[in-house]
């Protein structure tokens, strides 16, 4: 399958899962909100999606927020059937996407290592020439 095609299914993916999840899940606890749908990666024969979702709050929430969508996977996946037209619906595999936490976790440290050396924020002046 040519890359282009994989990758306009995968954000076509994302988009209808996303809108599937605000409308659908409306249980008690679960904050659709918290809850972004970052990629799909679906597989080169369209068997499977894996869903990257990323949650705000601690892990136990993450977990939990987790859990409701897989909940309704089923029902995601009859949607997105009934919806888009393939010859194979897939298997939608919801993961917790860190790559967000990650990045800022990553940018808190920089910021820290900044504060410790404000000197590195200061513009380097060239040297000046005689002629």
């Amino acid at each position: 399958m040519r890359p282009q095609r994989l990758t306009r299914i995968n954000q076509l993916l994302r988009q209808e899962v996303a809108e599937y999840l605000f409308r659908l899940v409306n249980e008690p606890g679960f904050d659709p909100a918290r809850v972004t749908v970052t990629r799909v990666l679906t597989s080169a024969d369209l068997r499977h999606a894996r869903v990257m979702v990323s949650v705000r709050g601690t892990p136990e929430e993450q977990e939990e927020a987790l859990n409701h969508i897989r909940r309704h996977r089923v029902e995601l996946q009859n949607l997105i059937n009934r919806d888009i037209k393939m010859k194979y619906t897939p298997q939608l595999i919801v993961e917790l996407d860190e790559s967000i936490a990650k990045g800022d976790q990553v940018l808190s440290l920089i910021a820290e290592m900044e504060a410790e050396h404000p000197e590195w924020d200061e513009p380097e002046t060239p040297p000046v020439s005689n002629p």
